[in-house]
């Protein structure tokens, strides 16, 4: 299925159904369903399965709703609101080419744990304009990642079991200003201010069914499903950065262990893989 979340003329976020290319509001038809997705997916299994039978119907035509008639300003990222947002930094290659840019060689503690940080949870966007401050162009940049989203709550998950907190799927561009960065990092502690202005998500959380023809197995070595899913980023048209969800060194499932060491992840946590093993521009 593909769930997205968007803003109601009432200013409520709502969670809808993304099916037959139109957005159908289930929680009008079944409240398990809504009202947004936080909610949504703290029903657990029973709610996925409610929406399940919405996204049958609408397929087989006999849909028990009328569609939303959305505009490209109500669209918001599915999980508008997270408890939560951890970055993480799965990309051996993006990390060596980091590394190399600033004169430094590979990090051999990078094969020792999956790491992450937290950013700003209450910055996160959806399609659309992204609003900075002038210090935030100096030296702009994107990074194109893949999100998941958590659909249930645990603690000191095992990453051979991880997989199955996973609620969906969705693009995450971790948007950096780099000379923020750069100033406080060199204090070594963030990034914190850099990065504190935007993450944008979306438009679709992707749940984990639909995407079974593309998985695959991990690198050697590693715990957990993996998924061939090519990752392109363009700007004006321009290809900036590409690569693919299957180079992730560290699995989502090893990822998730790692946060819930000592610690509880909850329904909407948003994880981010980190940037991709390539970056064809950088600004």
């Amino acid at each position: 299925m593909k769930l997205i979340s968007y803003r109601s003329p009432s200013g409520k976020d709502r969670v809808a159904l993304w099916a037959a290319d139109q957005a159908w509001d289930a929680g009008s038809w079944n409240p398990q369903c809504g009202p947004d997705m936080t909610a949504f997916l703290e029903q657990g299994e029973a709610a996925m399965d409610a929406m399940r039978e919405l996204e049958q119907r609408v397929l087989q035509g006999d849909a028990p709703i009328k569609p939303l008639a959305l505009e490209a300003k109500d669209w918001l990222a599915p999980v508008p609101r997270p408890a939560s947002c951890r970055d993480g930094y799965a990309f051996r290659q993006h990390v060596a080419s980091a590394r190399r840019n600033r004169g430094v060689d590979m990090i051999p503690e990078f094969d020792h744990q999956p790491i992450f940080y937290f950013t700003n949870h209450q910055a996160i966007i959806g399609p659309g304009p992204v609003i900075c401050m002038p210090d935030h162009f100096r030296q702009l940049d994107f990074e194109l990642e893949v999100a998941v989203v958590i659909g249930k709550a645990g603690r000191n998950v095992r990453a051979e079991e991880a997989d199955r907190y996973i609620a969906g799927y969705t693009i995450m561009n971790d948007w950096s200003a780099r000379t923020l960065q750069m100033e406080e990092m060199l204090l070594s502690l963030g990034p914190a201010k850099g990065k504190d202005f935007a993450t944008a998500l979306g438009p679709y959380l992707v749940t984990p069914d639909e995407l079974e023809a593309w998985a695959c197995p991990p690198k050697a070595g590693h715990t957990g499903g993996s998924l061939a899913l090519e990752m392109v980023a363009r700007l004006n048209g321009e290809e900036v950065s590409r690569g693919n969800m299957k180079d992730m060194d560290w699995t989502f499932a090893e990822i998730i262990e790692r946060c819930a060491y000592g610690a509880s992840i909850m329904p909407g946590d948003v994880i981010g893989s980190g940037t991709v093993a390539r970056v064809v521009f950088w600004n």
